[in-house]
């Protein structure tokens, strides 16, 4: 199979769909490689990088997706890739389509075959593909909450570990997945006061043994989070539904509660957000201000810290990606459960339903074209 690395075009994203160590994996497995030119320099890695290991470098995008059999990313095509993309050709990368119309009706409308990283899901319910990124960006959201919390960035001025005698800054997460704990683990360890909220008495129970007395949970109801709401500096959101919108958990008449300068972080941003008055926002503009408090919605935070997230990403997207180029995308999708639900679109058709739901869109069981 012929494998298409393009370099991505989203703003500020200096992430690459493969290192030059998947692209030697690929090699070894008999597919050829096609990489554009520069398209790991966000990363640090170098065109004689790739070129070593056997891939073959091509100077423009168009190119990449006019050769390629299979087109691997990291961020969702932007309307010039969509226009690129062609009937039968396997799109692998993340795709967050629930709250993005256009994008779903351009890959329906290309034929493409759309499997979403965060959407491969393991019978344990988790998401070997999304994980890395999400340990990355829950990480990230502790340390950017921190830097908006500095009275020159609109913040209210608090710092997260306090001093003695001066208690630290209040954080709220809300969800304690693989992104919430990441956030929780670095906003403690910069010592501040970290409550943790979810729905799953079991998430939070887990989170009490591994920490004990050294975070707080609390359950996420509406109540509860009105009243944490009223002295918290910063609120971290991390709520995820597999492949669908994420719902409000903090509302626009909520806001005049909080203190001015408060800080708010969506991670959740690129399935809708779990703030109502979140916004997708860019590294080069991430911020703005709604009811005094601040809000940051980068939509691709790990694209910030490439060369990590970069590497990250490969070790957990390599072994599906050999399998879909050593079978085929049926093949692999019949042998592989977790790797059939990452399945979004097929060739026109919707299969996975929960973007069906969030668009009012038709959707098609993907069991029967299977074959299953």
């Amino acid at each position: 199979m012929i494998i298409g690395v393009p370099k991505e075009i989203k703003n500020n994203e200096f992430r690459v769909g493969m290192t030059p160590g998947g692209v030697k994996e690929f090699v070894a497995h008999g597919h050829q490689v096609l990489v554009e030119a520069s398209a790991g320099a966000g990363s640090s890695f170098t065109d004689a990088e790739y070129a070593t290991v056997g891939a073959e470098l091509l100077s423009s995008a168009e190119e990449v997706f006019a050769r390629a059999d299979m087109i691997v990313k990291v961020k969702e095509p932007q309307a010039p890739e969509i226009a690129m993309l062609r009937e039968g050709q396997i799109l692998y990368t993340y795709l967050h389509l629930a709250p993005d119309l256009p994008q779903t009706e351009g890959l329906l409308s290309s034929g493409v075959i759309g499997i979403a990283y965060e959407t491969v899901e393991l019978p344990d319910r988790t998401l070997p593909l999304l994980a890395p990124m999400s340990e990355v960006a829950g990480r990230m959201a502790a340390q950017v909450g921190a830097a908006y919390l500095q009275k020159p960035n609109g913040g209210c001025g608090a710092l997260m570990g306090g001093i003695p005698g001066v208690l630290p800054a209040k954080v709220i997460v809300l969800g304690a997945g693989v992104v919430g704990t990441n956030a929780a683990y670095v906003a403690m360890g910069m010592g501040a006061d970290v409550t943790v909220m979810d729905v799953s008495l079991e998430r939070l129970r887990h989170l009490d043994e591994i920490w004990g007395n050294r975070i707080r949970t609390c359950y996420s109801s509406r109540h509860n989070i009105e009243e944490m709401l009223f002295n918290v500096d910063l609120v971290i959101g991390a709520v995820l539904l597999p492949g669908a919108k994420t719902p409000w958990l903090i509302t626009r008449e909520m806001l005049p509660g909080m203190k001015p300068g408060a800080v708010v972080v969506d991670v959740s941003v690129d399935q809708g957000g779990c703030i109502e008055t979140t916004k997708p926002t860019t590294h080069a503009d991430p911020v703005y201000f709604v009811e005094e408090v601040l809000h940051y919605g980068v939509a691709n935070m790990p694209g910030a810290v490439p060369k990590t997230s970069t590497l990250g990403l490969t070790n957990a997207t390599l072994r599906h990606g050999l399998a879909l180029a050593d079978k085929g995308w049926k093949q692999a999708a019949i042998d592989d459960a977790a790797l059939a639900k990452g399945i979004n679109v097929l060739e026109g058709k919707l299969v996975y339903e929960p973007v069906a739901e969030a668009h009012g869109m038709e959707y098609t069981p993907l069991e029967p074209l299977l074959g299953l």
